[in-house]
């Protein structure tokens, strides 16, 4: 395992975002890692300023009471190496990415969660390298054809403001508990780290249906997975809509469907309790 210390960002106390530094197929990759056990990779989404800790903060403690949890940033995404030029989208690259980082971590097999944008990194990895992958959780998950809804075109054409970042926070939770002044002052300040906005607005420039596209595992493909598979969705999601999980259902010869009721796209934050009990049970049963 190729794990480094001499990047500063991993150096810097009290920044539970930053984990440490394993070069993966010559990239350092921030990687947050917990618990012990049969090893789990969690796949981000891709929002604006995501990283890892963001996305799974409420996760990974519940999970790593259970199983060793590895959560990094991905290529273009929190401090993950940036790449000169930055990169341009393209789910294999990604699948690369993922793939190495394993192979960096002497992880012959691991389960994968993926989220949104991270479902559809899982899947693809899932299809084309069956042998890496146990079993596998996509949550508002993309990797099949739809047409791209407003929320997912506002998400991926953020540009830097608290208006517009407060803007997101009503397309992404169904709570409006969960929304709030504090909350989208700290989504945005973490938008604006140094690099995080330039390397965002390369990833998903317009027309942005074609990333859509880009990011579609074909169906006979999706077909040939054989893994046990747990979709999960928020009934009243405006990002990815509940038409994905529906199809991925159909697909997935081993698959089965959990959707939340009064539930937006962020599952893991909305019904953290029930989404980690449901996610831990499925993985170690």
């Amino acid at each position: 395992m190729s794990v480094t210390a001499d990047n500063p960002s991993t150096l810097a106390h009290g920044r539970p975002e930053i984990g440490v530094d394993v070069l993966a197929g010559g990239v350092r990759t921030n990687v947050l890692m917990a618990g012990e056990g049969d090893p789990v990779v969690l796949v981000h989404g891709s929002g604006p300023g995501v990283t890892a800790y963001a996305n799974w903060r409420l996760t990974i403690p519940a999970l790593a009471e259970r199983m060793r949890v590895i959560a990094p940033d991905m290529l273009g995404f929190g401090f993950t190496e940036r790449l000169d030029p930055p990169m341009v989208c393209d789910t294999d690259r990604w699948v690369r990415h993922l793939v190495d980082l394993l192979d960096a971590l002497d992880l012959p097999t691991v389960s994968l969660v993926g989220n949104s944008f991270g479902g559809g990194i899982a899947l693809r990895l899932a299809a084309r390298h069956p042998d890496r992958v146990k079993r596998l959780v996509l949550m508002g998950s993309v990797g099949v054809p739809f047409d791209i809804t407003r929320g997912l075109d506002a998400v991926w054409g953020y540009q830097p403001s608290f208006s517009y970042m407060r803007s997101l926070l009503d397309i992404f939770a169904y709570s409006r508990e969960l929304v709030s002044d504090e909350l989208a002052e700290v989504r945005y300040r973490a938008s604006i780290e140094p690099g995080f906005q330039e390397a965002f607005s390369a990833l998903f420039p317009p027309p942005r249906q074609r990333w859509v596209d880009e990011m579609a595992t074909p169906a006979d493909e999706i077909r040939r997975i054989t893994h046990e598979t747990l979709v999960v969705h928020g009934r009243d999601d405006q990002v990815i809509p509940l038409q994905n999980s529906l199809q991925l259902l159909q697909l997935l010869p081993h698959a089965q469907l959990h959707v939340f009721g009064r539930c937006g796209h962020w599952t893991q934050i909305e019904w953290a309790q029930q989404f980690n009990r449901l996610v831990g049970d499925f993985l170690t049963a």
